[in-house]
């Protein structure tokens, strides 16, 4: 632990953590990665640890606490070797519960923010399009207001936990002629007529129902619009920097995982009379690696510091995403190949490491649109403000 970002406190609940998901979720993971279903008890007993409401408002039942708590959270998910079953988890808890309690009215967050980290509701984010993909501007889900009520047309789709969610918070647009300055967010329940969901067959994050979402001829009322119609863009670029933070804690996480248990397996491993973690190719490769994930590492916590403390870190979290999803990748290949044969089987943990580390540089906004973004602000001086005062 770094004592310049964690306290003995944080200490605890890491261990707090790491017993829980030992007892109550690693004896289902092989169960539920087979199936596609996280069973229902579990969001429960998240919600009754109180691991749901870490950074949330105690009028609604959170914890108030600081963002290295919510650090914990994600590297301990990691350790599990389920990235399926911790995209669940956080996206209920970062996505769509941040529309929650930064946009949602008094009655929302009673009635959805604060049974959310309770975990006896389940949430998703939907934004993503099919024809859109990271293009979030070019989304075309609209929102007609008639009478008393909004009526929206359109699909979602790469929508975690966009099946078995209890409410979606929606992206849509209520001026299409004003394009990323006409959307707006909603809140929508699951059994509303017209909202249907189809399961995707994904090749990683198995655990997790991922889904295409259409709404046909949904009809809500006007209350369940959340914040300011047509502000709805600077909303949800105003959360990116949280999400993206979030992947890259998790692929610094997910990266370490795959280094401890690939050194132990090399200390074990024999071939032509001694242990391979004696072959100086390996050796030094493992080297790159530790340095590699190390430097993402210590650069996340001091994003994630100055992310506590109120500052705006588009740039840096956008950095952290792509410089760490794709030293992930680099490394669990890696990893993977030090095991041999090994590394392909099923049986052993690698496999689907790779697999489910495989969309890091791919979900909450692609690597090369990462790029672009940080051209724009490098070497054409773009100065990014707060969306959101």
């Amino acid at each position: 632990m770094n004592s310049l970002y964690f306290t003995e406190e944080h200490q605890l609940f890491r261990e707090s953590l790491a017993d829980f998901l030992q007892k109550e979720v690693v004896p289902n993971i092989d169960k539920w990665e087979k199936s596609g279903t996280i069973d229902r008890f579990i969001w429960k007993k998240f919600g009754d640890m109180g691991f749901f409401g870490i950074n949330y408002p105690e009028a609604y039942g959170g914890l108030n606490l600081d963002l290295f708590y919510t650090v914990i959270f994600l590297e301990e998910l990691q350790k599990i070797n389920s990235g399926g079953f911790a995209a669940a988890m956080w996206a209920h808890a970062y996505l769509a519960m941040t529309h929650l309690n930064a946009e949602g009215d008094e009655r929302i967050k009673q009635d959805y923010l604060a049974p959310s980290i309770l975990g006896d509701k389940i949430g998703c984010l939907c934004i993503t399009e099919p024809f859109g993909g990271s293009d979030v501007a070019g989304m075309r889900t609209t929102a007609v207001k008639k009478g008393d009520k909004y009526v929206i047309n359109g699909s979602k789709t790469f929508i975690t936990n966009g099946i078995y969610s209890d409410y979606l918070v929606v992206a849509a647009k209520t001026s299409p002629e004003l394009g990323n300055k006409g959307i707006s967010i909603f809140l929508i329940d699951r059994d509303t007529k017209g909202v249907s969901a189809t399961k995707l067959d994904k090749l990683g994050w198995r655990a997790s129902d991922t889904a295409e979402i259409a709404f046909d001829n949904v009809e809500i009322p006007l209350e369940n619009l959340m914040g300011e119609e047509n502000k709805g863009f600077p909303y949800i670029m105003q959360h990116f920097a949280l999400e993206r933070l979030i992947m890259g804690i998790n692929a610094h996480a997910r990266s370490e995982f795959a280094i401890d248990y690939t050194l132990n397996y090399m200390s074990e491993r024999e071939a032509f009379g001694k242990t391979i973690n004696k072959f100086q190719a390996l050796r030094h490769k493992m080297v790159e690696h530790v340095t590699d994930v190390e430097h993402c590492k210590l650069f996340n916590y001091a994003t994630i510091a100055r992310l506590d403390k109120g500052e705006y870190v588009v740039k840096e979290a956008t950095m952290s995403k792509l410089k760490s999803t794709k030293v992930a990748d680099e490394t669990i290949y890696s990893c993977l190949q030090m095991l041999g044969g090994y590394g392909y089987i099923e049986e052993y943990p690698l496999a689907r490491l790779l697999r489910d580390s495989r969309l890091g540089p791919i979900g909450g906004g692609t690597s090369e649109i990462l790029k672009e973004i940080l051209s724009k602000m490098i070497v054409d001086n773009k100065d990014y403000k707060p969306a959101v005062k």
